[in-house]
Order: C-alpha cells, then structure tokens, then sequence
C-alpha cells in the first residue's frame, strides 16, 4: 500500500503493472488502495468483460477515456480516477495501449494487474510499451503482515522496532513462536488467515487452501496446448517435497524426459507458484551475474499450501522446539526463502540465490545468499550448534567474509570469532536487511 501511495505522487509517473501468483491479494489490495486514495474506481475484468478490450484498440487514450465514460456513464476527471485494469493477460493487446497514455495522458492513474500475465510478457507478439511502464510485485502475506490480520499489531511494532542489543521476554519470545506455527499451517494467502481470524478452525483453513489448489489446477488449462497437464500436476505435488534439495528431474519422475520436465518447470514458475533459488559463486556483485542454470533449487509459493500438499498435520507444527526438523528442516527453509525473496523494494523482481561447492569428499552447501549494503551475507536455517555448521565455516573462509546469518528458533544472539555470526529467531525474517545495515558493516 505505500508503494502504491508514493506511485501515486511520482511526477514522472508510469501505468503501473502488479505481478504475482492468483489468489496472493493483487486486486483487493487495488480496490483498497482505489477507495482510500481516490473518488472513483473504474473497473475492468477482461476475463469477465474481454469485449471492452476494443475501447483501447484505437490507441488514443482521450478516445478511450469518451468511450469509458459512455460504456460506465459517469464523468471520467484524471486527477482523481483509477483506472483499474485487471485480469490484463485475458486482453494482451491492450498492454500495448498503455505507453499512449504515458505519453500523451500521463495524469491519468493506470494500474493493470493478471495472475497469468507471464505468459503474454514472455510470449507477446505485440510491441511491448517498454520505458513506458513500471512493475510492482507481490507475493502471499509475510509473517508480520499475518501478525496485522490476527490484530497484533503491537507485536508488529515489536518486531520492526527490534535492536540486536536488547534482549527478548521469553514470553514475548514464545508467544511469537506460537505464531510462527500457526503461520506454518495457514500460510500466507490472504483467504486463509481471514478464515482463522474469523473461525480458529484448522480443518477450515485445510480446506480454503485446497481449494486453491485446485484453483492453480484449473489453470493449467490456461498455459498452452503445448504443455501436458498431467505432467504439470505431477511436477506440482511433488515439487513441495524435495525443498531445501538440489533440483534433480529424475527426482520427480525417473520416466520423464528431462527436457519435458524443465518445460513444465518453466510454466510453474511463470505462473509464480515455484521460484528457483540459483547456485552463484558468490565471487562478487551482483549475485545473478555468476549463476549456474543447472544447478538450483526450488521454493514454493507459499509454505501453508506447502504443508497441505505434503500432508502436515497442524498438531506437528504445535512444539516449538521441533519446528526446526520438520521434513528434515524443509519446511523452515521454505518459511525463509519465500521472505527473502521479496525482502528487497516490491518494484524489484524477486530473485534469491544460494552457494554450494560440489568436490569429492568435501561437498558444501549454504542455505541462502542475499546482497545487501554491497556485501555477500550467507544465510543458515539450521538447527544445530553453531560449531556444526562446517558449510557455512568454510564459505566464510573461502570468501573472506566477515558477517553471516543464522535462522532457528532460540533468541537473538551474536557470535563473535573469525567472523561475526548473527543468530535470529526465525520471526525476524522480515527484518533481515534493516538489522544487517543498521550493523554498519560496510
């Protein structure tokens, strides 16, 4: 919402896109920024409605603007309209018209949003209004913003207002743990945490995030005649089994030939239900410009539909202190890995990268590595001692690094030796790059 509101006062201002997953809250979240930012709303579903597509085939937006205003029959005034177009993938061709009102009607206010939409960016036939357009990205709700929907916003301020130096109430340690399993469960779509604000019921979660599901499966109807969907489904259970794990298709299906498979992969990712995690060699900056294609692994969209596809009974998620090793710790390196993947600015494409150093008898492997203020920082999710975690011990050494992170679920603490380690509870997540620069380790 507030990158919303600082769009909305840029000067040079673009049609705006929003890029995520279906179900992940795009457009409630643009309806929301519409009533509090604006006094009117102009709505279009180009699934629902693909027929108002032709209003823009003229390319000239005063054009266009007539033709919304008879089509609606009200009066369009630029300086306090948003012009909502959603579902944009079901009408590719009007991506086109936008850089006409960029250039020729840039006070109106554009925001076009499409739970399939990288499809049609990756595939267009047409001419893509590039320079003339500007990208938001969004992905299920993190955990503080899970906080804010069961109403503790009190601990949300804890959190973001959290120092290294103090220390945490055990209690205000162990209530955040409690929520942390909870979050485990439910995940961060927005229909399902609306459903345990209201209810309380893990069996009604369970079943709103099937439905979802199912959602995603009813869509891969929508991704090409090219691509099997048999396959897809396959790819789409199992992929939530092997987090945490170097990628490998025969892991999937021994069956399947890996060229079908990657192709499968492709479209999953294009729909952002799975994210690669690259292997980079950490050598420099940026992170992606030293990435091994081959060698990656996978997170998913969201870690409650993760624990659904893989059949976690909530009961398991109730100890705090075996958070850490359920499936192995897959499922906390899920929880992870999707903060840190949207942890940088919402206009920046998510992105996260990990190290690993393949030789025989002296594998090596670091669960994460993100960039901040100009430096490589490793990221662990381990539940071990610190003295075990002989991946990260070595990848310090060999990079020369000086500053490492640590996620489990004890309280915060720093270890100093040859390098500092800083240990986080994994309800911190969010505020992972705001505690690495107020360190002031440049």
């Amino acid at each position: 919402m507030e990158a919303l509101k600082e769009w909305k006062g840029k000067k040079n201002r673009k049609p705006l896109i929003i890029r995520g997953a279906r179900q992940v809250g795009k457009s409630y979240l643009v309806r929301l920024f519409g009533s509090e930012c604006f006094q009117r709303v102009v709505e279009i579903n180009f699934e629902k409605n693909p027929e108002r597509a032709e209003l823009f085939f003229g390319n000239d937006p005063a054009e266009t603007i007539r033709l919304l205003e008879m089509e609606f029959n009200i009066s369009i005034k630029l300086e306090n309209t948003l012009l909502f177009l959603d579902e944009i993938q079901a009408a590719s061709g009007v991506l086109s018209s936008l850089r006409y009102f960029y250039e020729e009607m840039p006070d109106i206010h554009i925001i076009a949003a499409g739970s399939l939409l990288e499809f049609v960016l990756e595939e267009h036939t047409f001419s893509m209004p590039v320079g003339r357009i500007e990208y938001l990205y969004i992905g299920p709700f993190s955990f503080e913003e899970f906080l804010l929907g069961m109403g503790e916003i009190r601990l949300v301020n804890y959190i973001q207002d959290y120092s290294l130096e103090s220390a945490v109430a055990a209690s205000i340690h162990n209530k955040l743990l409690k929520y942390i399993s909870i979050f485990f469960f439910t995940g961060g779509m927005p229909e399902a945490i609306a459903l345990f604000k209201e209810e309380e019921s893990y069996r009604q979660v369970d079943m709103v995030k099937e439905s979802i599901i199912s959602t995603y499966y009813d869509d891969f109807g929508k991704y090409g005649n090219r691509i099997d969907q048999h396959r897809l489904r396959k790819l789409f259970r199992k992929i939530p089994t092997v987090v945490g794990q170097k990628f490998k298709y025969a892991n999937i299906d021994r069956e399947e030939r890996s060229k079908d498979m990657k192709r499968a992969l492709h479209m999953l990712c294009n729909a952002r239900i799975v994210s690669p995690v690259y292997h980079s060699s950490c050598n420099g900056l940026p992170l992606g410009a030293e990435i091994n294609d081959r060698l990656f692994k996978v997170i998913y969209l969201d870690i409650g539909l993760m624990c659904s596809i893989c059949g976690l009974d909530p009961a398991r998620l109730k100890d705090s202190d075996k958070l850490m090793l359920i499936n192995s710790g897959a499922v906390c390196e899920q929880f992870i890995g999707q903060h840190l993947l949207f942890s940088s600015d919402c206009y920046k494409g998510p992105e996260l990268y990990y190290w690993a150093r393949e030789q025989r008898n002296s594998s090596a492997e670091v669960d994460f590595v993100i960039a901040e203020i100009g430096r490589i920082v490793p990221v662990e999710v381990k539940a071990g001692k610190t003295g075990t975690m002989k991946s990260l011990h070595l990848f310090m050494h060999e990079k020369k690094s000086d500053l490492a992170l640590r996620f489990d679920t004890n309280p915060p603490s720093i270890f100093k030796g040859s390098f500092r380690l800083i240990s986080l509870p994994l309800y911190l997540v969010g505020q992972t790059r705001r505690i690495i620069r107020e360190l002031q380790l440049i």
